[in-house]
């Protein structure tokens, strides 16, 4: 009988030090989720760009329509490193919030403009004049706010389908020689009012974007991340697009903080069909083409 109390007390030990045993490790797994769960990643960094903007102009001699080049005829630097803020909130296991930031912010001067042109900001014409000494800006920041959900899962991979939101501010500037233009009789007469300085700054409307991102961690520490977003649309006389692709390699450096290099190819292109107040007068649409393609290096911080 006391052998088999004895055999009996020995079975439920066991067992009460396995359900422990068992218990503890559901608790950590627990914790671990609760903490993947609920995490906020801050990640700032920079990235070097080699951007292509342009805009269409009028020419006031001929009347036709040309392309003027940001980087080849005004002279805007064509690489630049810029820098990009970015945070995340993962929440619920499979859910996730983001916001980020990017910044192209560039100024040149030139001392002789080879061609004659004219230019539509907010509803007035400017003339630059051939051989005027022109200051040229052009500053492009872009928000997004968005929502991702990771839709598969495993161990050591996740899957996901993001919709989001973004914001262009953009500011467009010309300083120097420049002629204001004024309509009379339904012809437009320029220099006129001449001017030193000419600022176009327009804001465009919350404009979606959907996209697909993935990670997998193939080596312990070191995880593979990508992402894709896209987003176009044709709206009277508005039509734009984005394309934003990037692939790299985190590196967890200590439990918060993480390193990621990455490379990176984006492009925003807007273009937007302008009028004076004449229905028979047209000047060229506006056309702002914006790209870079490059590596992209970042620390993040999670807590």
């Amino acid at each position: 009988m006391r052998k088999r109390l004895g055999i009996s007390f020995l079975c439920l030990l066991a067992a009460c030090q396995t359900y422990a045993a068992d218990n503890d490790q559901s608790l950590q797994d627990f914790s671990s989720i609760n903490k993947v769960d609920s995490q906020v990643v801050l990640r700032m960094g920079g990235f070097y760009s080699n951007s292509n903007s342009s805009m269409n102009v009028t020419n006031p001699i001929l009347g036709q329509d040309f392309k003027i080049d940001f980087e080849k005829d005004l002279k805007l630097e064509e690489s630049q490193f810029l820098p990009f803020f970015e945070m995340f909130y993962h929440f619920n296991e499979r859910h996730n919030l983001y916001i980020d930031w990017k910044q192209l912010h560039r100024t040149a001067e030139v001392v002789g403009i080879t061609t004659p042109f004219q230019v539509n900001f907010e509803d007035k014409i400017y003339d630059i004049k051939a051989g005027a000494k022109l200051k040229t800006t052009l500053n492009i920041d872009i928000a997004r706010l968005g929502y991702g959900y990771n839709f598969y899962q495993g161990n050591n991979y996740n899957l996901g389908l993001s919709v989001g939101l973004h914001t262009m501010f953009i500011k467009t500037g010309f300083e120097g020689d420049i002629g204001a233009c004024i309509e009379q009789d339904l012809v437009l007469k320029c220099d006129q009012q001449p001017l030193n300085r000419a600022i176009d700054e327009s804001v465009t409307a919350p404009l979606p974007d959907i996209g697909l991102y993935g990670d997998y961690e193939f080596s312990s520490g070191f995880r593979f991340t990508a992402h894709a977003q896209y987003f176009y649309i044709k709206l009277d006389d508005l039509k734009g697009s984005l394309v934003d692709i990037r692939a790299g390699v985190e590196a967890e450096i200590t439990e918060n903080w993480h390193m990621t290099a990455a490379f990176n190819y984006y492009e925003v292109d807007v273009d937007y069909t302008q009028r004076t107040n004449s229905a028979d007068t047209h000047v060229a649409d506006y056309n702002l083409h914006y790209s870079f393609i490059g590596p992209m290096l970042s620390v993040s911080y999670r807590f």
